[in-house]
């Protein structure tokens, strides 16, 4: 029973502190140097960092930076690579050619060297991080979208459609989109736990959320000068990213069975 709801606690859990995170009594920007790697007490569960602040209240506001960026660049993504990808199959020819092409040019590159390649173009900040997460990660949708559309276009009530004189659009968002929605929003809860992870390494990297703004990326980069003598530097962040990717890709996995229809008993 605990292990069925494990990955629901933790993305509600998630989701409740990065809504309500600003409007909890913090202070992730509290320099207090009499505490600096401080081990854990009464005001600080999880301890104070290089510069004395609180682990637990830097934790929680990262896990609101990484809510955020993880969900609009999913939501950008989706939207755009889905578009993208179902226009492509549907009117082929050339468009499908040219829309092929992009794709294999960014599928040439690993996807988190162009997005260090862009946010280092544009510069830090969690809205360029956003920005360029999602020029990155609009390929995924693109293919899945094209490629169920490609299966589905020469289906009867499609054609039927087509022979009534339907515009193009309305027929891909009415009579394609609802057939294909199952298999997109399975990809993108696992999109979620791919941006988590390069939001994060942006922000080691120092291309994403810049100080005093948390990020658990950060959190991570700041503590491992400090590995032998302050743990509890990099511990909370760490494992705070390892249960929320491994939550999402649980759910996920359970998703996908849910709406596989050929996985369901006769």
């Amino acid at each position: 029973m605990i292990s069925r709801y494990f990955p629901v606690i933790i993305m509600v859990l998630w989701a409740i502190f990065a809504l309500i995170g600003p409007w909890m009594a913090l202070s992730p920007d509290a320099v207090q140097l009499p505490k600096i790697l401080n081990g854990p007490d009464m005001n600080a569960l999880l301890g104070y960092d290089d510069l004395g602040r609180p682990i637990w209240d830097r934790l929680v506001m990262g896990a609101r930076t990484s809510f955020v960026v993880a969900m609009w660049v999913t939501f950008i993504s989706m939207t755009v690579g889905t578009f993208i990808g179902a226009s492509s199959a549907y009117f082929g020819g050339w468009v499908d050619l040219f829309i092929v092409r992009v794709i294999d040019v960014f599928l040439a590159v690993p996807g988190i060297l162009l997005a260090i390649a862009f946010a280092g173009i544009m510069g830090p900040g969690i809205e360029n991080v956003v920005i360029a997460l999602s020029i990155v990660g609009w390929v995924g949708f693109a293919r899945l979208a094209r490629a169920q559309v490609l299966a589905l276009k020469h289906r009867d009530h499609v054609q039927a459609a087509i022979s009534l004189g339907t515009p193009s659009f309305t027929i891909i968002r009415r009579h394609l989109l609802p057939l294909i929605s199952a298999p997109l929003i399975v990809e993108a809860t696992f999109s979620i736990a791919g941006v988590v992870i390069a939001e994060a390494g942006l922000s080691f990297l120092g291309l994403g959320v810049q100080p005093p703004d948390a990020s658990w990326g950060s959190m991570i980069r700041d503590g491992t000068a400090y590995m032998l003598v302050a743990p509890h530097m990099v511990l909370p962040p760490g494992i705070a990213m390892v249960l929320i990717v491994l939550s999402v890709n649980l759910l996920g996995d359970r998703l996908r069975d849910i709406l596989d229809v050929r996985s369901r008993p006769r």
